[in-house]
């Protein structure tokens, strides 16, 4: 008992310096973010060194088990190597509001004519009409000089439908004879077209917010600022929250990096673009002679080239557009591969990291792909120990006792947890995490082992949107996978209880066990976002604002472009099934009443009990449907997910395993 008790002493003085220190501290300053930090990389570095020189040196050269043990200790390291860059980055974190709101004050005190021109680029190829509609209102409602802004729909699939619409809307639609270098050769086609001092870049998906040019072009007044990239935020679910039915209640996947990475990337000075929902100087595009086209992810490219020319890429956190999330996996899979792929081919161009002149040595190790090299081996891995151990009876290091293994191990992990629910609170839980992350190994470890091989030569692919995901789907492939895994880490423990049939023996046995069981549980997880469920395309924005029903009082609680929602105090009879709709800012909107149901719920007075809710459906056109896309699209209204509710996620899980999903 005493033994275990001493082998839980580094676990508890981790403990007590979570509880005593980061936990009663602000984790924005640089300050206490480099003492965590520091932390956790010497509880990594005490584990690796004890990895090293007692269960690695030791292990006798007898064949398989001393190869494996060798194999596995170099996935550690470098899974160490991912480890130290990431802590080094959120060592220290940048908030640049302020910073652009002093900007901004100058910046925009000069006379209107002395501003500079921009060019917003909205590039399309397949996308439908009520996907870039928004963006191209969204656009032309920017709070901008209307001789000073301009914007141009560069349209590679040479539509006329489209060309008629940009010009009911004064866009400028522009095509080119072939579609060569994808997005960037489209791009590169809008800059022979356009001359604006500033070229703005939205995806077809994505609305800017009227306000995006006021934040953003002031930070330009730094000569040596080439980029401002802005986060992307979503106003749609992603497939991962709508599959593991969180919607509402878990963030989206690409918050962890919009909303703490990226900051802390920025004060390095190692930020870099992301494509739509960023504006660059001409001049610096110019002296990169245009967009890149050697790689498939041309924004990470063009971050470098401008680097190598003495252009800084600055990110500005700040929510200044909306845009669509990949709707079903299969969407989510080629945006994600075609960024892998894309990193990993800028370790073989005369531009990136590893030959790109100007680069200091720390901006060339931060703009490695390792993320991409090293996180789907690492997990896959921790997939497959326990399996191997239980099968084969291969050890996975040369094992004394389960004390040391606990007083070396554990420290670590709760480290590593404790620093991440501390410095992203809002955006991570372990096992969630973890499953998330391991639902990805199947497709993308693939990838990355043929993008090493082969990285040139795979066509861009275009992320699809609007296509919605309106029927069940399935992802067999990666099903397969995890029930293999399941299976054989399942079977792996039977046998090994059975003593007739056990070939494993030692002190290793109840922490393979353990570990197990916890792979299982992150499969389970990881499964249940192989089924899609079928889901609406655009998602109604959450209001509480006062409108009237033929002349009936009433709080509009639910707004899409073609429909709303409406709690009114009492129960009211309508004489029509059409109604009138008057709504803020708008003329009288004519509705039909869908539904009316109830909902025990205080929405006006505090002695209301209850609510009844009229469902409205109505057709804007013209005019009237631009109005309602600024009203919505264009900075008044969010989707986001403050804050995590553990307990929610948790019943949520558990309702889904079921097939049933709880509605908020």
């Amino acid at each position: 008992m005493v033994q275990y008790l001493l082998a839980l002493a580094p676990t508890l003085l981790v403990l007590a310096f979570f509880l005593l220190g980061p936990f009663n501290w602000s984790r924005y300053h640089t300050w206490t973010r480099a003492v965590t930090c520091a932390f956790v990389a010497a509880i990594a570095l005490r584990y690796l060194l004890w990895r090293l020189t007692e269960t690695v040196l030791p292990y006798p050269n007898n064949g398989l088990g001393f190869y494996w043990v060798w194999f596995l200790f170099i996935v550690e390291l470098l899974a160490f190597f991912e480890v130290v860059i990431f802590l080094i980055l959120m060592s220290r974190y940048v908030d640049r509001s302020a910073e652009a709101d002093g900007l901004a004050q100058t910046f925009f005190s000069r006379d209107e004519r002395e501003l500079p021109t921009v060019d917003v680029f909205i590039p399309t190829y397949n996308e439908p009409l009520d996907v870039l509609e928004r963006t191209i209102v969204g656009a032309l409602s920017l709070d901008y000089p209307a001789d000073k802004l301009k914007v141009y729909v560069l349209d590679d699939q040479r539509r006329d439908w489209l060309k008629t619409y940009c010009e009911e809307r004064k866009a400028i639609h522009v095509t080119r004879g072939d579609n060569a270098h994808a997005k960037a050769g489209n791009m590169n086609n809008g800059l022979k077209v356009s001359s604006g001092d500033f070229v703005a870049i939205f995806d077809a998906d994505f609305v800017p917010y009227r306000h995006f040019l006021r934040r953003t072009l002031p930070f330009f007044t730094d000569q040596s600022i080439g980029i401002v990239q802005t986060p992307q935020h979503f106003f749609n679910v992603d497939p991962v929250q709508s599959n593991l039915g969180l919607e509402n209640i878990w963030p989206d996947e690409q918050r962890l990096f919009f909303d703490e990475i990226a900051p802390s990337r920025d004060v390095w000075d190692v930020s870099f673009c992301c494509g739509s929902c960023s504006i660059a100087r001409r001049e610096a595009i110019d002296a990169i002679g245009g967009f890149p086209t050697e790689s498939i992810t041309e924004d990470l490219l063009t971050t470098l080239s401008m680097l190598n020319k003495g252009y800084k890429t600055r990110y500005l956190n700040e929510r200044l557009s909306m845009g669509l999330a990949a709707e079903n996996l299969t969407g989510y899979f080629v945006q994600r591969e075609r960024w892998c792929q894309g990193g990993i081919q800028t370790l073989y161009l005369h531009n990136g990291p590893l030959r790109g002149p100007g680069l200091s040595l720390f901006q060339r190790i931060m703009f490695l792909p390792t993320s991409w090299l090293v996180q789907y081996l690492v997990r896959f891995t921790i997939l497959v120990v326990p399996i191997i151990y239980l099968w084969f009876g291969l050890l996975p290091l040369y094992f004394t006792d389960a004390e040391t293994y606990i007083s070396n191990q554990m420290p670590l992990l709760v480290a590593y947890f404790l620093l991440m629910l501390w410095i992203t609170p809002t955006r991570y839980l372990p096992v969630i995490s973890s499953a998330v992350g391991t639902f990805a190994i199947f497709r993308m470890l693939p990838t990355v082992a043929s993008s090493l091989v082969r990285p040139f030569g795979k066509a861009f692919r275009v992320t699809p949107k609007g296509s919605g995901n309106e029927a069940n789907g399935f992802d067999g492939y990666s099903f397969a996978w995890i029930v293999s895994l399941v299976v054989a880490t399942a079977l792996g423990l039977l046998i090994n209880i059975v003593p007739e049939t056990s070939h494993v023996n030692g002190q290793f046995s109840p922490i393979a066990a353990c570990w197990s069981g916890i792979n299982i549980v992150v499969l389970a997880i990881a499964s249940l976002i192989c089924f899609e469920k079928p889901r609406r395309l655009f998602h109604a924005f959450k209001l509480d604002e006062a409108v009237t029903v033929d002349g009936v009082s009433g709080r509009v609680v639910s707004l899409a472009l073609d429909k709303a929602v409406v709690a009114v105090p009492t129960e009211t009879l309508f004489q029509s099934r059409l109604l009138t709709l008057s709504l803020d800012g708008f003329a009288p909107i004519k509705t039909e009443l869908k539904q009316v149901t109830e909902r025990r719920r205080t929405i006006s007075r505090p002695g209301d009990k209850r609510a009844y809710y009229l469902h409205l459906h109505f057709d804007l056109q013209g005019l009237a449907r631009d109005s309602m896309i600024v009203k919505l699209y264009t900075g008044h209204y969010s989707q986001d997910v403050r804050d995590i509710d553990k307990v929610a996620v948790s019943i949520n899980l558990l309702l889904r395993t079921f097939g049933r999903t709880r509605t908020l």
